[in-house]
């Protein structure tokens, strides 16, 4: 049983640091230890094709990338690598440069020789992957060990006597089916399968080494570098982290999902170097990293909170929704709910509600309410005079509430013990807003034997996540089972950064089981419809609530064998209103069946010009040309039942 989260990772979790990695050199660039948080990419073209490799990876380096990964599927790729590497010397650029390798170990051999750093997989550098379960005596598992051990010490050699870096590199995705057999589909697999290696280095008495545990999934992202970290503190190591989540996708859903991963494990002081990967060109990945890494590198210490008491009310290595009651239709078993703040509009018409996905229909007078419709609307002071929809919610400021006690589904929000106080309440739902100073042990004995109340969790701080956690983890140690709504607020913040922030800071808390629902309250910043958007696509990203088709798509690279952003375009266009659905788009079968192998639905790259269909793990359709493929798709999609016409 690994030790309590608190007492792993950081001296309390209301103040943050960052956990004390070891140096790691690669080239002239210094990783871990004290060192920022560095920023990396990897180039999308044809290794082969030296000048376009060359161009994109100055596009990168000048975008702010400070380690440029490059594929190298065979040794091919690999010896051109030198040749890139000279070509970028020539014209002034000296980033390190890391070879990407999975199942060709004489090309990491000699990429090894010749630049910065290798990164090997786990999953598929010394074992082929056919999804087969094997049944492992001890003996027999050892044997497999020693054949890992003879086929990757040469890489370990070569690397200790060149100075060259390494990434053991465990993907979700890719595990072997050695070690799926063993441990399963799971955190405690991946971390194992990087164990593995990392022992054989050790064995070479070789440290120059970075790891990482990406996933598609945020939760089982999250629980396996927690897992890894708490594993290396109760051994005494303390390799420096990369951090990434794969296949995160394109547009909002893409970096949204990243940050969901990535600061989640950042506000743990985890990290300490970052890729975001989107199905993007690789520079524009560059703005989106450096704005995570930087709002950690500039972290200013707020007040001091009370320690938490140990143990933990919840473990965080596994995702458990807090247990809480129901109120209408908020808690219990219901998804979180979404709360839209109109506080500030004075006229509030059904056409503006078209923002939150409540369209009002004239002449016919109905409304149609999106699967990314607001549940709740805050009003605050101002008048709600008009039918609302039939399931969405108006929330008024106490006394104001007072006036529209007679109104359909119209609640009150009390600000603390003005709650206890109220000449009135509503008989079914009552709103509390609280901080951390509110929520004392009185306060919330009081509200526990009240079933109609919803908390409101509040916090002002400019980094919210300490505060909103303290009060989380204060309700669970006391068995208080009444629902809360998770609310940040944020001002003056352009749109990337008002999505990267609120994704780490409301992520992070339903990634390890807290919330009922969301409220955003954003002040010139974004729009209501951006706001509203984030808030489902944060819910989505943490897999709390599905609300539209999820794309597990990759970031493409090298070895990519179409045009991974023109397809995916493609397949959004023709499906994005299958809710629920999730599509996984590969450009190469390297990561594709496993990083995918809990999408309902798989297209990946098998050669040039062809596509393997997947339902589930299984390919049901080979070799389909790419011009017929997006409607193959459609097409299997139909025969499975979960086809819907758009409205």
């Amino acid at each position: 049983m690994e030790q309590p989260f608190s007492e792993k990772y950081c001296n309390s979790l209301t103040t943050w640091s960052r956990f004390v990695t070891r140096e790691v050199t690669i080239g002239d660039l210094k990783l871990g230890g004290a060192n920022p948080i560095r920023v990396q990419s990897m180039t999308t073209t044809d290794t082969m094709d030296t000048a376009a490799t060359v161009a994109q990876s100055i596009r990168m380096i000048e975008a702010g990338c400070e380690l440029v990964r490059i594929t190298a599927p065979s040794l091919n790729e690999a010896k051109n690598l030198e040749v890139i590497k000279k070509e970028l010397k020539q014209k002034g650029y000296n980033t390190p440069i890391c070879a990407d390798i999975h199942f060709t170990p004489n090309a990491a051999e000699f990429a090894a020789r010749v630049i910065e750093k290798v990164r090997v997989n786990p999953g598929n550098y010394a074992d082929k992957k056919k999804f087969e379960t094997i049944e492992y005596t001890d003996s027999a598992y050892i044997a497999e060990l020693d054949r890992i051990r003879q086929r990757f010490t040469p890489l370990v050699k070569i690397c200790k006597e060149y100075g060259t870096a390494m990434r053991i590199g465990t993907n979700h995705g890719s595990l072997s089916d050695r070690i799926l057999s063993r441990y399963g589909d799971t955190p405690h697999g991946m971390v194992e399968s990087a164990m593995e290696f990392l022992r054989i280095c050790e064995d070479e008495n070789f440290h120059n080494i970075v790891i990482s545990m990406k996933a598609s999934n945020t939760q089982v992202m999250v629980q396996a570098y927690r897992l890894l970290v708490a594993r290396m503190m109760a051994t005494g190591r303390n390799y420096p982290l990369h951090l990434g989540v794969t296949e995160a996708g394109d547009g909002e859903d893409g970096r949204i999902k990243s940050a969901v991963g990535i600061g989640t494990l950042l506000e743990d002081g985890l990290g300490d170097t970052i890729r975001v990967s989107l199905t993007e060109e690789p520079e524009f990945e560059m703005p989106v990293a450096r704005q995570l890494a930087e709002r950690y590198s500039a972290y200013k210490t707020q007040s001091p909170l009370p320690d938490i008491p140990s143990p933990l009310p919840y473990s965080p290595y596994d995702h458990q929704r807090r247990a809480t009651r129901e109120v209408i239709n908020i808690g219990g078993h219901h998804v979180p709910r979404v709360i839209a703040d109109y506080s500030d509009k004075e006229n509030i018409t059904p056409a503006s509600l078209f923002a939150v996905g409540c369209n009002y229909s004239v002449p016919l007078d109905k409304w149609n309410l999106t699967d990314m419709a607001a549940d709740y609307i805050f009003a605050g002071d101002n008048d709600v005079d008009f039918e609302i929809p039939g399931t969405l919610g108006i929330i008024y400021n106490s006394q104001t509430w007072e006036q529209h006690r007679g109104q359909v589904r119209a609640y009150p929000l009390f600000c603390g013990e003005e709650y206890f106080k109220a000449a009135h309440t509503s008989p079914t739902l009552n709103f509390i807003a609280v901080d951390i100073h509110v929520l004392t042990p009185a306060f919330v004995e009081k509200v526990k034997k009240d079933t109609t109340i919803c908390l409101i969790l509040d916090s002002m701080q400019p980094h919210p996540m300490p505060e909103l956690r303290h009060m989380a983890i204060t309700l669970s140690h006391a068995h208080c089972e009444v629902p809360f709504i998770i609310k940040a607020n944020y001002q003056g913040l352009d749109t990337s950064k008002f999505q990267l922030y609120s994704s780490t800071d409301i992520g992070a808390l339903l990634i390890d089981g807290f919330g009922d629902g969301t409220w955003i309250r954003q002040k010139d910043c974004v729009s209501r419809q951006i706001c509203n958007s984030t808030a489902f696509g944060i819910l989505q990203a943490s897999r709390t609530r599905i609300s539209k088709t999820e794309y597990i798509s990759c970031p493409s690279c090298g070895r990519t064998l179409f045009d991974l952003q023109e397809t995916t375009q493609k397949i959004r266009e023709r499906t994005d209103h299958l809710k629920g659905i999730k599509i996984g788009i590969m450009g190469c079968i390297v990561n594709g069946p496993g990083e995918m192998a809990d999408a309902d639905y798989g297209y990946v790259g098998t050669g040039p010009g062809k596509i393997s269909l997947y339902k589930g793990k299984e390919v049901v359709k080979k070799n389909v040309t790419s011009e017929t493929a997006v409607d193959e798709l459609i097409n299997l999609i139909r025969e499975h039942g979960d086809w819907v016409e758009k409205i």
